[in-house]
């Protein structure tokens, strides 16, 4: 998945940790009116975090529509995401606007194209915060000038394996990139999935930065690929049985934490990327990546409280269901896809 992120503030505003409540309540009217008048936006729906329980808060988390900050945030806070959730923008979570755009794969062109066009849109009806020497003025230093992270998820199992993520991920600071977990700064790396972004965004064009993100996601691709087949050379029974064992325990475990079930399924994903199972299963596992999360598994059991190991039973049960269609690996195929 690819995510472009824009950090914007009103100028003549309070940034949104200094604002009062009565400031913050009219920066998100102001915004909520401007979005849901912007091209993009016209059929969306808007929310305020204080009128979701906690378990909404947390289905959008998992989904990746906004940030642990903003379900967290002041009253004030809100968001306006697309139908297809394509799109969503945070009010008042670190700075007034978060504007992000979301592709399937590694589409940061695309992705690229359809946030500038929102954002110059939403710049006709709002009153940015902007410095000439500056760029857009941000609450967090380190977002100032264009205000974009624009960054990738990797699915990284072979480097995790072999034990090189970590030159990886220095390599990649060097670059002037940074490596995170699945949830962003703070999160680890459950299924071997990590966010590779931008670090700089002051004196630097947005199409410099997305062409050089696009570079580093490459040369990373290069190598984990190249990770796989030293494994499969040096040692060829040691994927097929983690990833054999894998299978096993998602088809006829009946106690899976989040965390496993997430290793778990990235060995499966793995298998589908080496021809073990049929192509058309990797949407099905990619969809119980977020499914198995807590807050789906939750409000899968229409409750509004699990105790961990109830959670755990249920998380297996519902992948035991998934994995019974499944087609068991097939060790032959490798090479025929």
């Amino acid at each position: 998945m690819t995510r472009i992120r824009l950090a914007r503030n009103l100028a003549n505003h309070r940034f949104p940790g200094r604002a009062d409540e009565d400031e913050r309540s009219e920066i998100l009217s102001l915004c909520r009116e401007s979005l849901a008048e912007t091209p993009g936006l016209k059929r969306s729906f808007s929310v305020t975090m204080e009128e979701l329980d906690s378990q909404q808060r947390q289905l959008l988390v998992e989904r990746h529509l906004v940030s642990r900050e903003l379900i967290d945030a002041k009253l004030g806070a809100g968001a306006v995401i697309n139908r297809d959730q394509s799109i969503s923008v945070m009010i008042n979570e670190e700075d007034h606007l978060r504007i992000q755009v979301l592709r399937t794969g590694f589409q940061l062109k695309k992705a690229w194209n359809t946030i500038d066009a929102l954002d110059t849109a939403l710049e006709s009806s709002l009153n940015y915060a902007f410095s000439s020497q500056l760029g857009y003025l941000t609450a967090c230093p380190t977002n100032l000038g264009t205000g974009m992270r624009a960054s990738a998820m990797m699915h990284l199992p072979a480097l995790v394996i072999v034990g090189h993520m970590e030159k990886v991920v220095r390599a990649v600071n060097q670059l002037g990139m940074v490596v995170r977990g699945l949830f962003g700064e703070g999160s680890d790396a459950s299924g071997s999935i990590f966010q590779i972004s931008n670090q700089t965004t002051l004196g630097e064009a947005e199409p410099v930065i997305v062409k050089r993100l696009q570079s580093v996601l490459k040369s990373i691709v290069e190598h984990e690929l190249n990770a796989r087949d030293r494994l499969l050379e040096k040692s060829p029974g040691k994927l097929p049985d983690k990833i054999g064992r894998a299978f096993g325990i998602l088809k006829h475990g009946h106690l899976i934490s989040s965390s496993e079930a997430m290793n778990l399924l990235s060995l499966v994903r793995l298998g589908v990327d080496l021809g073990y199972f049929p192509e058309e299963q990797r949407l099905a596992i990619d969809r119980l990546f977020i499914e198995a999360q807590p807050g789906h598994i939750l409000h899968r059991s229409g409750k509004t409280e699990l105790e961990s190991e109830d959670r755990d039973c249920l998380r297996a049960e519902q992948l035991r269901s998934e994995f019974a269609n499944f087609m068991s690996p097939n060790y032959d195929s490798f090479g025929n896809n």
